[in-house]
């Protein structure tokens, strides 16, 4: 049986590559994934005291006219229009040659929101720390919607962080779409799929915003408890199961308090039009005093 490989393990050493007409150089390898490599990249057009250094993403670059194409404008487009916000990561531009994209970001070096959580416990018992960064994490999903901007993918390995693991900073609009309602089920990451997503109960389609809200009860979950609820929210998972049959179930699983109970029942509901709004979720988060039970 032929073994697959990632498209990314065909891509040349871009360390040392010039771009932009020689302006930004392409340094060290940040990371890899199945479809593109990260680097970081220097302006040589900074202050040589002060340079300035960016995150630049090499991807292959489309066949024109291809519906692959129109994606890779979409996401880039839509990026673009909410990179402005301070807790989303900034998009400058994107350049191209024969074969590659090279997108170039705003650099974070601080890995991902979900390495914080699971592999360096960042937000274990720090209340402080969660509402800080749960309340960036819901101002900018905010700016987004306002921007008709809905995200689709919301999960931790989409949040990156600062160095200092105080700020973080919203990633991959890939799966973004400005349509309120989509009929593109199934998309996003399982764990954090809205029912209604799953599920092709809806025949005029789900609301791509209230779906994004349930994707952050998702994510609070897993940053106060280091975990998720349940692997996926359809009557066939034991836990969400639970969850319908005792709204509470969680409390009695997870080492929640009343108060982030309180919270994530009121995102939890079937009826996406039942969900808190993100303006009144921020204001509940404000007001919590522990999300650990005590």
């Amino acid at each position: 049986m032929p073994r697959h490989i990632p498209i990314t393990d065909t891509f040349p050493d871009f360390a040392g590559h010039l771009l932009d007409n020689g302006r930004l150089k392409l340094l060290e390898l940040l990371g890899s994934g199945a479809y593109g490599k990260v680097y970081k990249a220097i302006d040589l057009s900074s202050p040589t005291e002060k340079p300035d250094y960016f995150a630049v993403k090499c991807l292959l670059r489309p066949k024109s006219g291809s519906r692959h194409e129109d994606f890779q404008l979409r996401e880039f487009a839509l990026h673009q229009l909410v990179s402005g916000h301070r807790n989303i990561v900034g998009f400058h531009k994107a350049l191209y040659d024969h074969t590659f994209v090279y997108v170039v970001l705003n650099l974070c070096l601080g890995g991902d929101l979900f390495a914080a959580i699971t592999e360096h416990k960042l937000l274990r018992y720090n209340d402080k720390l969660i509402k800080s960064i749960f309340i960036q994490l819901l101002d900018a999903v905010h700016y987004c919607h306002e921007n008709s901007v809905f995200h689709r993918d919301l999960k931790p390995e989409n949040i990156l962080c600062s160095r200092d693991g105080r700020h973080i900073y919203l990633a991959d609009f890939g799966l973004s779409t400005q349509n309120k309602i989509s009929e593109e089920f199934g998309c996003g990451s399982s764990y954090y799929m809205s029912p209604e997503c799953i599920a092709k109960k809806f025949n005029s389609g789900y609301s791509t915003r209230h779906s994004d809200i349930w994707s952050l009860g998702v994510i609070l979950t897993n940053m106060i408890a280091g975990r998720n609820p349940w692997r996926q929210a359809t009557i066939k998972d034991d836990c969400f199961s639970a969850f319908l049959f005792d709204r509470d179930f969680l409390r009695t699983v997870l080492p929640i308090s009343a108060q982030a109970n309180h919270i994530l029942k009121c995102i939890f509901h079937l009826n996406p039009l039942n969900r808190i709004s993100i303006p009144d979720l921020r204001r509940e988060v404000l007001a919590v005093d522990t999300f650990f039970m005590s």
